[in-house]
């Protein structure tokens, strides 16, 4: 195509466009002319078999004329566009009521948690999904031996790299950053273990764990009260009790298992407790000595509680919830309970 050629397909094209009395004639023309396979991309990529010297007045004339029908495009596009109809309005029509959101139930848990933790004076401690083997579990007081190390049980990504088996890391991190006591801190958090998914069991579940050091003396009585005022008021049970039953855990001793008082029967024995009177609810004990000397700090010179619960079971005791996979899937009737 010569130059004058080019010129000639120009007045054309805005002509064309000029004359467009449509949304839809105006896009016909944008591919036409502009569009991936059109008239101008075509000419440009032509551009290899026009002489050398003919080249740069070739370019300069072609872009030309691709400036040109993009402005009349734009131009003939927003005319197009306020010309459109508009819709008519009935300002007396009532409003459209949009839903209103529910709170899920782990996240109303983990809020309660705080709040009634935070009246104690814990503060929330947040740490990384991803942790290292030091943090969760050689700080934690547990052998290179034991079975939650192995690949069977634990998410591992590389050999110094895992998703974390509990909260507990972010105890032994806020150990460390704080580098002397005291601390009193909750951390909820969402954990991984390598589980069968059933009514009661998820590889993706929460916990909230609890920590308190201090260099004064620290005692299971002082842990005993503080889960005895977080059974009162997270189970809304005036009369809540809490009971200590021997267990093992590797960073804590002496450990114990934690049940509340029934809150449907309030300890009478009803299906809720299988008629025990007693719903097993948490972990806890004594920190480990040991677990304060992978933190750099003197077992002699500090003592402290450690406890630690599953959100999941706490909002399926307390919202009668028989199968933690509702809590996963979205339902949105299922929410709407819960209102």
């Amino acid at each position: 195509m010569t130059l004058e050629e080019i010129e000639q397909g120009k007045a054309a094209s805005l002509a064309e466009i000029a004359a467009a009395d449509d949304a839809a004639t105006v896009e016909k023309l944008r591919v036409k002319y502009v569009g991936r396979n059109g008239s101008i991309p075509a000419l440009i990529k032509g551009m290899k078999d026009v002489p050398k010297d003919e080249r740069p007045a070739f370019g300069k004339a072609v872009q030309a004329w691709r400036a040109a029908v993009e402005a009349a495009l734009a131009e003939k596009g927003a005319g197009a566009k306020a010309a459109g109809p508009v819709a008519a309005v009935d300002a007396t029509l009532p409003g459209r009521w949009p839903a209103q959101g529910v709170e899920h139930p782990l996240s109303r848990v983990i809020a309660d948690a705080a709040r009634i933790f935070g009246k104690l004076g814990f503060t929330v401690a947040d740490g990384p999904d991803i942790e290292n083997p030091f943090n969760n579990f050689t700080a934690l007081n547990t052998p290179p031996h034991h079975p939650s190390q192995d690949r069977s049980d634990t998410f591992w990504l590389a050999a110094d790299a895992l998703l974390r088996t509990q909260t507990s890391p972010v105890q032994i991190r806020t150990m460390v950053a704080a580098k002397k006591p005291p601390v009193r801190v909750i951390c909820p958090g969402r954990t991984y273990r390598r589980d069968t998914t059933d009514a009661t069991h998820s590889a993706n579940f929460h916990q909230i764990e609890g920590l308190y050091v201090d260099t004064k003396p620290v005692s299971l009585a002082d842990l005993k009260s503080v889960l005895a005022y977080f059974a009162k008021e997270m189970m809304g049970n005036d009369g809540a009790g809490v009971r200590f039953r021997p267990h093992f855990f590797p960073f804590t001793e002496p450990s114990v298992e934690v049940d509340f008082t029934c809150h449907v029967c309030k300890g009478k024995g009803c299906n809720v407790c299988k008629q025990s009177g007693w719903i097993e609810i948490a972990g806890a004990g004594m920190v480990d000595p040991r677990v304060f000397g992978h933190v750099g700090w003197n077992p002699d010179e500090v003592s402290g509680y450690a406890f630690g619960f599953g959100v999941e079971r706490i909002a399926m005791i307390k919202y009668g919830i028989p199968d933690i996979r509702w809590l996963y899937e979205n339902d949105l009737r299922f929410l709407r309970q819960l209102a």
